[in-house]
Protein backbone atom coordinates (compact mmCIF):
# COMPACT_ATOMS: atom_id res chain seq x y z
CA UNK A 1 0.00 0.00 0.00
CA UNK A 2 1.46 3.46 -1.73
CA UNK A 3 0.00 6.08 0.85
CA UNK A 4 -1.66 7.80 -1.77
CA UNK A 5 -5.31 7.60 -1.62
CA UNK A 6 -7.09 7.63 -5.21
CA UNK A 7 -10.25 8.49 -4.40
CA UNK A 8 -11.92 6.41 -6.83
CA UNK A 9 -13.68 3.91 -3.83
CA UNK A 10 -14.19 7.45 -1.47
CA UNK A 11 -16.97 7.20 0.37
CA UNK A 12 -17.32 3.27 0.19
CA UNK A 13 -17.67 0.31 2.73
CA UNK A 14 -15.86 -2.76 1.35
CA UNK A 15 -16.18 -6.41 2.69
CA UNK A 16 -13.66 -8.84 1.75
CA UNK A 17 -13.28 -12.35 2.66
CA UNK A 18 -10.21 -13.76 2.88
CA UNK A 19 -8.39 -10.40 3.35
CA UNK A 20 -5.72 -12.08 5.64
CA UNK A 21 -3.44 -13.17 2.59
CA UNK A 22 -2.92 -13.29 -0.91
CA UNK A 23 -5.30 -11.46 -3.38
CA UNK A 24 -7.89 -10.76 -0.47
CA UNK A 25 -5.01 -8.75 0.93
CA UNK A 26 -4.53 -6.70 -1.94
CA UNK A 27 -7.15 -6.27 -2.74
CA UNK A 28 -8.19 -4.98 1.19
CA UNK A 29 -4.97 -3.08 0.51
CA UNK A 30 -5.84 -1.04 -2.98
CA UNK A 31 -9.74 -0.39 -1.88
CA UNK A 32 -8.58 1.24 1.09
CA UNK A 33 -5.88 3.09 -0.78
CA UNK A 34 -8.49 4.31 -3.17
CA UNK A 35 -10.85 5.54 -0.27
CA UNK A 36 -12.89 3.21 0.89
CA UNK A 37 -13.30 1.78 4.33
CA UNK A 38 -12.79 -1.74 4.67
CA UNK A 39 -13.51 -4.73 6.92
CA UNK A 40 -11.16 -6.97 6.54
CA UNK A 41 -12.22 -10.31 7.46
CA UNK A 42 -10.52 -14.05 7.89
CA UNK A 43 -10.49 -17.33 9.46
CA UNK A 44 -7.24 -15.91 10.65
CA UNK A 45 -7.73 -13.21 12.22
CA UNK A 46 -4.66 -12.40 13.38
CA UNK A 47 -3.70 -12.14 9.62
CA UNK A 48 -6.76 -9.89 9.08
CA UNK A 49 -5.94 -7.85 12.33
CA UNK A 50 -2.49 -7.13 10.23
CA UNK A 51 -3.63 -6.13 7.39
CA UNK A 52 -6.36 -3.45 9.45
CA UNK A 53 -3.53 -2.36 10.97
CA UNK A 54 -1.28 -1.45 7.56
CA UNK A 55 -4.78 0.47 6.47
CA UNK A 56 -4.77 2.27 9.35
CA UNK A 57 -0.69 3.08 9.20
CA UNK A 58 -1.02 4.80 5.96
CA UNK A 59 -4.36 6.88 7.38
CA UNK A 60 -7.21 4.92 6.02
CA UNK A 61 -10.05 3.01 7.89
CA UNK A 62 -10.37 -0.34 8.42
CA UNK A 63 -11.63 -3.14 10.90
CA UNK A 64 -10.63 -6.93 11.37
CA UNK A 65 -13.03 -9.73 11.79
CA UNK A 66 -12.69 -13.18 11.99
CA UNK A 67 -14.82 -14.92 9.57
CA UNK A 68 -15.55 -18.68 8.77
CA UNK A 69 -17.23 -18.47 5.66
CA UNK A 70 -18.75 -21.67 5.32
CA UNK A 71 -20.65 -20.97 9.03
CA UNK A 72 -23.98 -19.32 8.34
CA UNK A 73 -24.43 -17.62 11.59
CA UNK A 74 -20.83 -15.79 11.23
CA UNK A 75 -21.30 -14.58 7.84
CA UNK A 76 -24.34 -12.96 8.95
CA UNK A 77 -22.48 -11.56 11.62
CA UNK A 78 -20.04 -10.39 9.98
CA UNK A 79 -21.71 -8.20 7.78
CA UNK A 80 -24.03 -6.95 10.59
CA UNK A 81 -20.32 -6.09 12.36
CA UNK A 82 -19.52 -4.11 9.34
CA UNK A 83 -22.50 -1.93 8.75
CA UNK A 84 -22.73 -1.02 12.41
CA UNK A 85 -19.43 0.14 12.33
CA UNK A 86 -19.35 1.76 8.85
CA UNK A 87 -22.90 2.39 8.56
CA UNK A 88 -23.91 0.59 5.47
CA UNK A 89 -22.17 -2.07 3.12
CA UNK A 90 -21.69 -1.48 -0.83
CA UNK A 91 -18.87 -3.32 -2.05
CA UNK A 92 -17.79 -7.03 -1.46
CA UNK A 93 -14.57 -8.83 -2.33
CA UNK A 94 -15.41 -12.73 -1.81
CA UNK A 95 -11.74 -13.99 -2.02
CA UNK A 96 -11.98 -16.41 0.50
CA UNK A 97 -11.29 -19.97 -1.00
CA UNK A 98 -9.30 -23.79 -0.92
CA UNK A 99 -7.57 -25.40 -3.58
CA UNK A 100 -6.92 -29.18 -4.45
CA UNK A 101 -6.07 -32.09 -3.45
CA UNK A 102 -3.81 -32.40 -6.33
CA UNK A 103 -4.96 -36.28 -7.15
CA UNK A 104 -7.93 -37.87 -10.03
CA UNK A 105 -11.08 -37.54 -9.58
CA UNK A 106 -11.90 -41.13 -8.70
CA UNK A 107 -9.05 -40.71 -5.88
CA UNK A 108 -10.19 -37.48 -4.72
CA UNK A 109 -11.15 -38.02 -1.00
CA UNK A 110 -15.25 -37.07 -0.07
CA UNK A 111 -14.36 -35.26 2.68
CA UNK A 112 -12.12 -33.18 0.87
CA UNK A 113 -14.34 -32.30 -1.98
CA UNK A 114 -17.08 -31.19 0.49
CA UNK A 115 -14.68 -28.76 2.22
CA UNK A 116 -13.45 -27.15 -0.86
CA UNK A 117 -16.80 -26.67 -2.02
CA UNK A 118 -17.87 -25.64 1.33
CA UNK A 119 -15.35 -23.21 0.89
CA UNK A 120 -15.52 -22.18 -2.30
CA UNK A 121 -19.37 -22.57 -3.28
CA UNK A 122 -21.31 -22.87 -0.36
CA UNK A 123 -19.10 -20.12 1.37
CA UNK A 124 -19.63 -17.68 -1.83
CA UNK A 125 -23.38 -18.10 -1.37
CA UNK A 126 -23.65 -17.57 2.08
CA UNK A 127 -21.17 -14.02 1.82
CA UNK A 128 -23.35 -12.69 -1.25
CA UNK A 129 -26.84 -13.65 0.42
CA UNK A 130 -26.21 -11.24 3.57
CA UNK A 131 -24.05 -8.72 1.59
CA UNK A 132 -26.27 -8.04 -1.27
CA UNK A 133 -29.02 -7.72 1.47
CA UNK A 134 -27.14 -5.23 3.08
CA UNK A 135 -26.73 -3.55 -0.73
CA UNK A 136 -30.41 -3.59 -1.29
CA UNK A 137 -31.07 -1.40 2.01
CA UNK A 138 -27.70 0.68 1.42
CA UNK A 139 -29.34 1.80 -2.25
CA UNK A 140 -27.09 -0.42 -4.44
CA UNK A 141 -23.66 -1.52 -4.46
CA UNK A 142 -21.09 -3.73 -6.13
CA UNK A 143 -19.28 -7.60 -5.72
CA UNK A 144 -16.33 -9.28 -7.45
CA UNK A 145 -15.73 -12.51 -6.64
CA UNK A 146 -12.48 -14.32 -6.92
CA UNK A 147 -12.75 -17.46 -9.18
CA UNK A 148 -10.04 -19.23 -11.40
CA UNK A 149 -9.37 -19.70 -14.74
CA UNK A 150 -9.90 -23.10 -13.55
CA UNK A 151 -13.50 -22.18 -14.39
CA UNK A 152 -13.71 -22.18 -17.55
CA UNK A 153 -10.32 -23.96 -18.61
CA UNK A 154 -10.05 -27.34 -16.61
CA UNK A 155 -6.63 -28.17 -15.08
CA UNK A 156 -5.57 -32.31 -14.71
CA UNK A 157 -5.89 -33.35 -10.95
CA UNK A 158 -7.98 -30.59 -9.80
CA UNK A 159 -12.05 -31.89 -10.52
CA UNK A 160 -13.16 -30.46 -7.12
CA UNK A 161 -11.30 -27.19 -7.57
CA UNK A 162 -12.34 -26.71 -11.18
CA UNK A 163 -16.17 -27.87 -10.16
CA UNK A 164 -16.07 -25.41 -7.29
CA UNK A 165 -14.80 -22.50 -9.01
CA UNK A 166 -17.05 -23.63 -11.93
CA UNK A 167 -19.85 -23.02 -9.51
CA UNK A 168 -18.85 -19.63 -8.34
CA UNK A 169 -18.88 -18.62 -12.58
CA UNK A 170 -22.07 -19.45 -12.76
CA UNK A 171 -24.11 -17.91 -9.40
CA UNK A 172 -22.04 -14.56 -10.15
CA UNK A 173 -23.95 -14.19 -13.89
CA UNK A 174 -27.11 -15.92 -12.18
CA UNK A 175 -27.25 -13.39 -9.44
CA UNK A 176 -26.05 -10.42 -11.23
CA UNK A 177 -29.17 -10.78 -13.46
CA UNK A 178 -31.02 -11.11 -10.43
CA UNK A 179 -30.31 -7.89 -9.15
CA UNK A 180 -29.90 -5.46 -12.34
CA UNK A 181 -32.38 -3.51 -11.70
CA UNK A 182 -31.74 -2.76 -8.06
CA UNK A 183 -28.60 -1.03 -8.75
CA UNK A 184 -26.11 -3.79 -7.40
CA UNK A 185 -23.37 -4.93 -9.86
CA UNK A 186 -21.84 -8.21 -9.71
CA UNK A 187 -18.87 -9.84 -11.47
CA UNK A 188 -15.74 -12.32 -11.03
CA UNK A 189 -12.42 -11.89 -11.49
CA UNK A 190 -10.53 -15.09 -12.58
CA UNK A 191 -6.97 -14.94 -11.74
CA UNK A 192 -4.57 -17.40 -13.43
CA UNK A 193 -1.19 -18.74 -11.78
CA UNK A 194 -1.24 -16.06 -8.87
CA UNK A 195 2.27 -15.73 -6.47
CA UNK A 196 0.03 -16.39 -3.53
CA UNK A 197 0.18 -18.90 -0.57
CA UNK A 198 -2.34 -21.56 -1.90
CA UNK A 199 -0.30 -21.12 -5.12
CA UNK A 200 2.89 -22.31 -3.44
CA UNK A 201 0.94 -24.71 -1.73
CA UNK A 202 -0.45 -26.45 -5.19
CA UNK A 203 3.22 -26.56 -6.14
CA UNK A 204 4.20 -29.31 -3.28
CA UNK A 205 1.18 -31.34 -4.79
CA UNK A 206 2.27 -31.57 -8.01
CA UNK A 207 6.09 -32.57 -9.46
CA UNK A 208 7.64 -29.62 -11.83
CA UNK A 209 4.45 -27.59 -11.82
CA UNK A 210 6.91 -25.01 -10.40
CA UNK A 211 8.67 -25.62 -13.29
CA UNK A 212 5.44 -25.60 -15.97
CA UNK A 213 3.32 -22.95 -14.88
CA UNK A 214 5.47 -19.90 -15.97
CA UNK A 215 6.23 -21.27 -19.05
CA UNK A 216 2.52 -22.51 -20.07
CA UNK A 217 2.15 -19.05 -19.62
CA UNK A 218 2.05 -16.57 -22.69
CA UNK A 219 3.95 -13.93 -20.45
CA UNK A 220 6.05 -16.22 -19.26
CA UNK A 221 5.89 -15.76 -15.40
CA UNK A 222 3.22 -16.29 -12.46
CA UNK A 223 1.07 -13.15 -11.86
CA UNK A 224 1.15 -10.87 -8.30
CA UNK A 225 -1.65 -10.67 -5.65
CA UNK A 226 -2.07 -6.72 -6.74
CA UNK A 227 -2.43 -7.22 -10.33
CA UNK A 228 -5.72 -9.05 -9.16
CA UNK A 229 -6.03 -6.55 -6.77
CA UNK A 230 -6.17 -3.58 -9.25
CA UNK A 231 -9.18 -5.48 -11.57
CA UNK A 232 -10.83 -5.87 -8.30
CA UNK A 233 -10.49 -2.09 -7.42
CA UNK A 234 -11.32 -1.05 -10.69
CA UNK A 235 -14.57 -3.37 -10.85
CA UNK A 236 -15.64 -1.88 -7.56
CA UNK A 237 -15.50 1.46 -8.96
CA UNK A 238 -18.34 3.19 -10.85
CA UNK A 239 -15.34 3.20 -13.75
CA UNK A 240 -17.44 0.01 -14.42
CA UNK A 241 -20.71 0.92 -14.17
CA UNK A 242 -21.97 -1.04 -17.15
CA UNK A 243 -19.83 -3.91 -16.25
CA UNK A 244 -22.64 -6.44 -14.66
CA UNK A 245 -22.42 -10.29 -15.30
CA UNK A 246 -18.56 -11.10 -16.27
CA UNK A 247 -16.29 -13.32 -16.25
CA UNK A 248 -12.76 -11.64 -16.24
CA UNK A 249 -9.74 -13.28 -16.83
CA UNK A 250 -6.75 -12.06 -15.53
CA UNK A 251 -4.33 -13.81 -16.88
CA UNK A 252 -1.82 -13.34 -19.49
CA UNK A 253 -3.44 -14.61 -22.13
CA UNK A 254 -3.59 -18.15 -20.90
CA UNK A 255 -7.28 -18.41 -21.88
CA UNK A 256 -7.00 -16.76 -24.84
CA UNK A 257 -4.55 -19.83 -26.59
Amino acid sequence: MTGTRSGLLEGRVVMVTGGGNGIGRASALRCAEAGAAVAVTDRDHAAARTVADEIAEVGGMGCAIALDVTDDDAVRGAVEQTVARFGKLDGACNAAGATFMGVRMHEVDVDFWDHVHAVNLRGLFLSMKYQVAAMLEAGGGAVVNIASTAAIAAIPNGSEYCSAKAGVAGVTRAAALDYARSNIRINAVLPGATRTAMMEHAFTLIDRLREIVPEANPMGRLAEPDEMAMAVRWLLSAEASFVNGVLLPVDGGLTAQ
